[in-house]
């Protein structure tokens, strides 16, 4: 597990490969500048190191290229897909000043959001994944309170009801603990829970 905290998210991240392989076909990035958190998962085509081949491009791209639009990363990062298996890949930007989320996603990375203790908001992904190919990006633009919850994750990791999952969680330590207890995977399986503080 790794954690971030400042005064304005608190995050934790989960990580692991596929059983039997050594190597997760997943990555994730995380970084928070004075005004902003960012915050991603690439999720590789297939497993293990020709998956990680194309994940691991995501995090040396975003951190270079972290303070452009969602949509000027994912096209960078489709740059470095040429000759590369793909991945799908999901972009969450938190704007502390204007108290807003971001997000941008090609492929199945998805994202939940608790707003207000009781709705659940859940954006769409475009569907495919990077590759190198044009690819269409549509960033999605949510308010939120202090107190709201979000919820990132590759599909390995299966939730009977993440609305459930997000509603019993009093903070993001307690829906960190809650999705790894109940998650089901066969898969190499990435998730950043996080809480919205201030």
């Amino acid at each position: 597990m790794e954690m971030f905290k400042n005064e304005h998210v608190e995050a934790y991240v989960y990580n692991a490969a596929k059983h039997g392989n050594l190597e997760s076909g997943d990555t994730y990035f995380i970084h928070s500048e004075e005004d902003y958190f960012i915050c991603a998962i690439a999720d590789g085509l297939g497993n293990g190191l020709i998956a990680r081949q194309s994940a691991e491009v995501i995090p040396h791209v975003l951190a270079q290229y972290h303070h452009e639009s969602l949509d000027e990363q994912l096209s960078r990062c489709n740059e470095h897909m040429v000759q590369k298996r793909g991945a799908a890949v999901a972009i969450v930007r938190v704007n502390y000043e204007e108290g807003t989320i971001e997000y941008s996603c090609v492929g199945n990375v998805r994202l939940y959001i608790l707003h207000g203790c009781n709705k659940m908001i859940y954006p769409l992904p475009v569907m495919g994944y990077l590759s190198g190919r044009p690819q269409k990006m549509n960033t999605q633009i949510y308010k939120y309170e202090v107190g709201d919850l979000f919820f990132l994750h590759s599909d390995g990791i299966t939730l009977n009801s993440p609305k459930a999952s997000l509603k019993e969680s009093a903070n993001a330590y307690e829906l960190y603990n809650n999705v790894k207890q109940s998650a089901q995977s066969g898969d190499d399986a990435t998730f950043i829970v996080g809480s919205l503080l201030q």
